[in-house]
């Protein structure tokens, strides 16, 4: 996995849909509780890129095929300064692979745990920077639902960008949202009250909520108190929950906005460009302890093939519910290239892809509660994935 350099370029048709070949995988950055995260190299642009790639059958027996899904159609339609936004999709026989901008800051969970200090001046540009990017979301009723120091990745200058739209849902104009998602201590009350209760729903208010305790946690005692009271007010309808609120704090009333928006406001902190900022330790799991590890996918591939025709078919049924559902994680998976999308694909390839993906889905698609065939299904993709009962 080392980053070994060829002099001569590769050139890959255009036409060609983007594939695990077309990058160089140069190292383990991180892990979530189903995906993991390396650096990449595009062989043909030797662009960077960092690419996420998650395991089909692990996805498929922790029923998360749903939110990959969802993941995919939310953020192919995004694009803004101070999102993390994803340039490419695909997938091959073990995994799916989303390919997004890479960011060497790290995250400020990182630097939380180096023991950052972060000066009161830093967390007023990140403040302004994530309200640009929570009010393009709201403008198109995207609900990020799991704002934290954890998904917000700082680029080499310093600023800010929302990464993870795994849990993200959309809702319809003028409704609301119901189903609980999030990390705990960084959920507004409402949902809580939502859950529990089964009324009233949520806005995209309880991200104005996270991000006043991401700034809270990174103050750690400065002086913001004023600012803050508004982003944690318990009442939704008295919550600064908008960018004009936001923008309208004494606390803020000298920022150049569209300064801020074209990264033309410098951060006062500025990660380490000697280092990577992450744990280390992702590396070695991934060359060590990794059962499959990234690096020698395609001679495993290879050899899984040569295996498979060399085996008589007999599979048990359980065998067969699973290459089912693999099978259907193939065929509905959302292929994405930004740079044709950019360019303008033709006609009969935008086509396809509108009917192959469908407009994505509203809050609920993911949560039992709001979901009324969750109690049908078999564990597996959930509402991309339908086992044929009798089979049972």
């Amino acid at each position: 996995m080392g980053a070994t350099h060829s002099s001569k370029r590769v050139v890959f048709d255009e036409n060609e849909d983007v594939n695990f070949d077309h990058f160089q995988i140069l190292r383990a950055i991180g892990k979530g509780s189903f995906g993991k995260v390396c650096i990449v190299q595009k062989r043909d642009t030797r662009t960077m890129y960092a690419m996420k790639y998650m395991n089909k059958q692990v996805c498929i027996e922790r029923d998360e095929v749903r939110n990959v899904f969802r993941e995919l159609q939310i953020m192919q339609e995004l694009e803004h300064t101070f999102l993390v936004n994803l340039w490419y999709s695909f997938q091959d026989e073990e995994d799916m692979f989303m390919v997004v901008d890479l960011l060497l800051g790290g995250d400020l969970r990182y630097h939380l745990q180096q023991s950052t200090r972060f000066q009161e001046e830093a967390v007023r540009l990140y403040l302004c920077e994530l309200s640009l990017a929570l009010d393009y979301l709201q403008q198109r009723h995207i609900i990020h639902r799991d704002i934290k120091p954890d998904n917000i990745l700082l680029d080499e200058h310093g600023h800010a960008h929302i990464t993870d739209f795994n849990i993200a849902t959309v809702v319809k104009e003028g409704e609301q949202a119901s189903s609980m998602a999030g990390t705990k201590p960084y959920m507004a009350p409402e949902m809580f009250r939502s859950y529990v209760e089964g009324a009233p729903r949520y806005s995209s208010a309880v991200d104005w909520w996270s991000l006043g305790v991401t700034a809270y946690e990174l103050l750690r005692g400065w002086e913001m108190a004023s600012l803050l009271r508004k982003l944690l007010c318990l009442k939704p309808k008295n919550r600064w929950a908008s960018l004009a609120r936001v923008q309208g704090s004494p606390l803020l009333a000298d920022v150049n906005w569209e300064a801020v928006l074209q990264k033309k406001v410098t951060p006062s902190f500025l990660p380490n460009k000697g280092q990577l900022n992450c744990d280390p330790t992702f590396e070695l799991e991934e060359m060590i302890l990794e059962a499959k590890p990234l690096h020698k996918k395609k001679k495993r591939l290879a050899k899984s093939k040569m295996r498979e025709g060399s085996k008589e078919s007999s599979h048990s049924q359980e065998n067969e519910h699973l290459q089912e559902f693999l099978e259907n994680v193939r065929q509905e998976f959302i292929v994405f290239n930004r740079d044709k999308k950019c360019k303008g694909a033709p006609a009969s390839e935008d086509a396809e892809r509108d009917d192959a993906v469908a407009s994505p889905p509203a809050d609920g698609a993911g949560s039992p509660p709001d979901d009324p065939e969750a109690g049908t299904r078999k564990n597996g993709c959930g509402s991309v994935c339908h086992v044929v009962s009798k089979r049972t």
